[in-house]
């Protein structure tokens, strides 16, 4: 019997991570079996591990992180979209394929990464349905990234909001998703703002090709430079990170008919916010909850064809995967990444 090497929890709690030894999956009639490359952590999977974010908890033991990149090496006897030898990555929201999220998902969401098994393993098996073909120009160790931090960026910025070349777009901190919005949103013609309380950050996002950068520990009231840069319009889109009272500084900032996405809440999970300034605005406040496989694909097309390559902060192998923990909790610039094989 072949084995694999899986990290699990017996316990919920970042320090009951270990590494086990299991039977390598066999994949169901719509079943793929991948043989992981890499992958990528998110702020959500260190949330999950220690027993947050969910409804309910995840069955023990449990493989936690749901970002992976790696190949097909088996496929069940009723698949036909992927084939033995693909590259692919996996769709973090297992129900959602195209158009409007299911009803079901609303009540019951199925993720990878939790409450479904992850994907901090040696090899997984996925539903045939949610393995999306991985960008030809991207290494398993760039394409990991994308599952939850690009294509939270993408669909905020083409399908929420549908950026448009010369408008301008906030970007607040320089984390993964932040910096995937940076990089879209410049692809698409926008100018981009990107906030941070870091000067040394500020100065890489320069170099990513910010139009222009607000250090929110000298200014915390950061709407008026944005107000400043932009000639007295505001910003037509913001991609709020942060939450709590920073929604009223997203409000301030606004161009008229602007968009604000809710995606991020790295200050409070509660929002609060003037009513009256969004009115007068005409703003729309939408909450973005990374997208479906159809706009992932997309993404991965505009990949290649734009030429980006994700943002990595730092790539750790596989026996470290605590250390990886550890630096995401640091604020990364970028992605923290495990390579697996």
């Amino acid at each position: 019997m072949e084995m694999m090497t899986v990290w699990q929890l017996p316990q919920l709690g970042m320090a009951n991570l270990e590494m086990a030894q299991r039977p390598v999956p066999q994949p169901g009639p719509h079943e793929v079996v991948v043989k992981v490359g890499a992958v990528s952590l998110n702020y959500r999977d260190a949330l999950v591990i220690e027993g947050g974010l969910l409804q309910a908890p995840p069955p023990l033991p449990f493989v936690p992180v749901s970002d992976m990149a790696g190949e097909v090496v088996a496929a069940g006897s009723a698949v036909t979209r992927i084939k033995t030898g693909d590259r692919v990555v996996g769709n973090f929201w297992t129900q959602w394929l195209d158009d409007a999220p299911p009803a079901e998902m609303l009540r019951h969401g199925l993720s990878l990464g939790g409450p479904l098994p992850g994907v901090l393993a040696s090899h997984v098996v996925i539903d045939e349905a949610i393995a999306v073909r991985a960008p030809r120009s991207l290494s398993y160790v760039q394409a990991c990234t994308l599952p939850v931090a690009a294509l939270t960026a993408w669909f905020a910025l083409t399908h929420a909001a549908q950026v448009r070349a010369g408008q301008t777009v906030v970007v607040q901190g320089t984390g993964g998703v932040s910096l995937f919005g940076l990089q879209f949103a410049r692809a698409l013609g926008a100018r981009v703002i990107v906030t941070s309380r870091s000067d040394a950050k500020l100065s890489r996002a320069n170099l990513l090709g910010a139009w222009a950068t607000i250090n929110t520990r000298q200014t915390p009231e950061w709407a008026a430079v944005v107000a400043a840069l932009t000639d007295g319009q505001g910003a037509d889109h913001i991609l709020e990170m942060i939450g709590g009272d920073n929604l009223g500084q997203s409000v301030q900032a606004l161009a008229g008919g602007g968009h604000i996405l809710q995606i991020g809440f790295m200050e409070d999970t509660e929002i609060r916010m003037p009513a009256i300034p969004l009115q007068l605005r005409r703003a729309t406040l939408r909450g973005v909850s990374v997208g479906h496989r159809r706009a992932f694909e997309e993404m991965n097309h505009a990949i290649d064809a734009f030429g980006i390559e994700p943002v990595i902060d730092h790539v750790f192998p596989f026996a470290e995967a605590p250390a990886a923990f550890a630096r995401l909790q640091q604020g990364p610039f970028g992605k923290v990444v495990i390579q697996v094989a």
